[in-house]
């Protein structure tokens, strides 16, 4: 008997795509919240560019400290802000791509046709973003009210596909995997590493098909509607 549902956050729950306007503009907020000694933002994006995104999109199974990595990278660059102004930075960047996630009418009727049901929802998510900004956009949004259990690769220290952060999931929602799903995009991260505990799959493709077939899910859902369907089958 399935008792609980966790999703994936990007292109699963929310569509996101790079966009290199915000990008850039990201720089340019956060390096002016930064205030004094900031480093132009030209250097800062050819900076980040060649040094941090590689990181940032590679496959790594720990989680970086973004805050960290931005004060470092601006250290190299000459600025020599303190704590309160790297946090600065990292709001004011964070800010600038909020404005791109939103929940699609039909992602709000899954979830909260789930908890009717009296099923848990969770999110198991590899976002190295601070925690706390993170939550801050699940409630602008509508979502945080909507979720049992939140793991976020930032607050776990490992990323998907890794067992922990199914694990943190699961004893916050109080459900065993057997009477779990996972519902994500990615194959390797959502599917392989939920399977790698016993957790059934539905690989969700209504904003993006992954066809690395690096793993083979339960279902395949096209539509929001069609994990209700394959839970429910008539």
């Amino acid at each position: 008997m399935i008792r609980g549902v966790f999703f994936d956050w990007g292109n699963t729950l929310v569509a996101w795509e790079f966009d290199p306007e915000l990008f850039v503009e990201g720089h340019i907020r956060g390096l002016d919240a930064f205030g004094a000694g900031a480093p132009s933002q030209p250097a800062f994006t050819e900076a980040y560019s060649r040094q941090l995104l590689p990181l940032l999109v590679g496959e790594r199974e720990d989680e970086l400290d973004y805050t960290a990595e931005i004060a470092a990278l601006l250290a190299s660059l000459g600025a020599g802000g303190d704590a309160g102004a790297v946090g600065r930075f990292v709001v004011a960047e964070n800010r600038v791509w909020r404005r791109t996630h939103h929940l699609e009418p039909a992602v709000v009727e899954l979830i909260d046709t789930l908890r009717a049901a009296g099923l848990k929802v969770g999110l198991i998510s590899n976002a190295f973003d601070p925690p706390v900004l993170m939550r801050e956009l699940f409630a602008e949004i509508g979502l945080l009210d909507r979720l049992d259990a939140i793991a976020l690769s930032a607050e776990v220290g490992k990323r998907k596909p890794h067992a922990l952060m199914f694990k943190s999931a699961l004893d916050q929602a109080g459900v065993g995997p057997a009477e779990s799903v996972m519902v994500g995009d990615r194959l390797r991260e959502d599917v392989a590493g939920a399977q790698a505990l016993g957790i059934a799959t539905v690989q969700a493709r209504w904003f993006t098909d992954d066809d690395s077939a690096v793993a083979t899910p339960d279902a395949a859902a096209d539509t929001p509607a069609d994990v209700l369907r394959w839970l429910s089958p008539s």
